[in-house]
């Protein structure tokens, strides 16, 4: 496979994030994001129990990895549920545009240019435009419109930690594909063991099992690796622009999912977060 077929496979699995933590927003924050981790990570433990190497990182490294997996899934989960889903995911994904501001601060030898710049204006202007929209349609279902508001924050710093996330392993040692299921494995079971400390437990119905082995194995884990694959062997800017397909068909498919209409609050903050994101990316 191409490295573009790779991209547009994660850039699909992603898609379904937001819908499915949305259909699972009932369940404790640490419990979903542990146990879809956990599922996340099984496809590389074959290749683990079978060359040791294949999970052999630095401490550096998986720090990193944990930060990563485990702190963007999180605080996404949490925003689903605080906030308006639809624009709550708007928010979600300024990371791609987050990456292009953040590079010069977290990357030697990038230099922050005008356009990028303009970009950043778009891009905090698309979101604005996604908070203050939440005043309508599905916030008014809010019963405290504080209580929507407070959580953008978490969606904002999901992207932050996704954007620094995926500059950072650009300054650790090059670590294997498989060594992304470590990752999983080892935020999962942190995941859990703060459900098992913070959270009240709770039953699970077949239906929450299915979902939850759904996004496991589709956006918390096959996606991480077919998207490792894919930087690894194509231009990592072209890759990058492809990622910007993915907040229109996640909000497309949680529109339909949630039943809420297409408006025109949301189309243009989507719009001037792609458009953002897409002239960051083409400004060097």
């Amino acid at each position: 496979m191409s490295s573009t077929l790779y991209a547009l496979l994660a850039i699909a699995l992603w898609a379904t994030l937001a819908s499915l933590g949305t259909a699972l927003s009932h369940l404790p924050p640490f419990l979903l994001t542990g146990l879809a981790l956990i599922i996340g990570s099984v496809p590389s433990w074959p290749l683990a129990l079978r060359d040791r190497a294949a999970w052999k990182v630095p401490p550096r490294t998986l720090a990193l990895g944990i930060y990563g997996l485990f702190g963007f899934h999180f605080l996404l989960f949490i925003a689903l549920r605080h906030a308006p889903p639809v624009e709550a995911n708007l928010v979600n994904y300024l990371w791609p545009l987050l990456m292009v501001v953040l590079a010069p601060v977290l990357l030697p030898g990038v230099s922050l240019r005008p356009l990028h710049v303009v970009a950043a204006l778009l891009g905090f202007a698309g979101a604005a435009i996604a908070i203050l929209g939440a005043r309508g349609g599905a916030a008014s279902a809010l019963s405290d419109t504080a209580a929507g508001y407070w959580g953008f924050l978490p969606a904002l710093g999901s992207a932050f930690i996704w954007a620094s996330y995926s500059l950072w392993t650009q300054r650790v040692p090059a670590f294997p594909t498989s060594a992304i299921g470590l990752f999983g494995l080892v935020s999962g079971a942190l995941s859990l063991g703060c459900h098992a400390l913070l959270e009240q437990s709770i039953a699970l119905s077949a239906k929450d099992w299915l979902l939850i082995a759904l996004c496991g194995l589709g956006p918390l884990g096959a996606a991480f690796f077919v998207w490792d694959m894919a930087l690894k062997r194509g231009d990592a800017r072209q890759i990058g622009i492809l990622s910007y397909i993915t907040p229109l068909a996640s909000t497309a498919l949680l529109l339909t999912v949630t039943g809420r209409p297409l408006t025109g609050t949301i189309v243009l903050a989507a719009a001037l977060i792609i458009s953002a994101a897409v002239m960051g990316t083409r400004a060097r």
